[in-house]
C-alpha cells in the first residue's frame, strides 16, 4: 500500500446542510454523481455521503457509526489565516469549539464542529510550512 489517502469520505445525516457549510467556506464542488458530493483538494478528494448508506456500504447498524472521534486538520499559512478560517466556519454554522490560540509545541490552532457533526482543526504549523500550491508534510517542504 502506498503511503497516501486518496479519498476522504464523511458520512453525513443532511447533504444539503453539510454542502451547504462546505459551499459557504469557499469550496468548488466537483462533478459527480447523484448521491454523492466530493470536493476535491490538493492530491486528495473530500466526499460527502448520506450516513445510513455509508453504514449499509459497510455492513454496520448506523448506530455502529459516529463522528468526532477523529479530526480533520487543515493548515494555513500564517496565524491570521486561522483566525479568519475560524470566523469563516463560525458564520457558515460551525460551532467553535477551541478558539484559535497559541499552543505549547509553537504552533497556533482553533477547533470547530461543522454542522455534519464532524471536528476540523484549523492550524498554522511554523515547524511544516506548506509548499507554494499548499500541500502539507510534516516537516515542511
Amino acid at each position: 500500500m502506498e503511503q497516501r489517502v486518496s479519498l476522504i469520505t464523511l458520512g453525513v445525516p443532511d447533504m444539503d446542510k453539510a454542502a451547504a457549510f462546505y459551499d459557504a467556506l469557499g469550496w468548488t464542488r466537483a462533478e459527480s454523481p447523484d448521491g454523492v458530493i466530493a470536493y476535491d483538494l490538493i492530491s486528495q478528494t473530500l466526499g460527502l455521503y448520506p450516513l445510513e448508506k455509508l453504514a449499509e456500504d459497510m455492513g454496520l447498524p448506523l448506530s455502529a457509526l459516529g463522528t468526532g472521534a477523529m479530526t480533520l486538520s487543515h493548515n494555513t499559512r500564517s496565524t491570521q489565516d486561522v483566525d479568519q478560517l475560524m470566523q469563516a466556519a463560525k458564520a457558515a454554522g460551525a460551532e467553535v469549539l477551541r478558539p484559535a490560540g497559541e499552543v505549547f509545541w509553537g504552533g497556533y490552532i482553533g477547533y470547530f464542529r461543522a454542522p455534519d457533526g464532524h471536528i476540523w482543526e484549523i492550524a498554522h504549523n511554523p515547524f511544516s510550512p506548506l509548499s507554494e500550491e499548499g500541500s502539507f508534510r510534516w516537516n515542511g517542504f
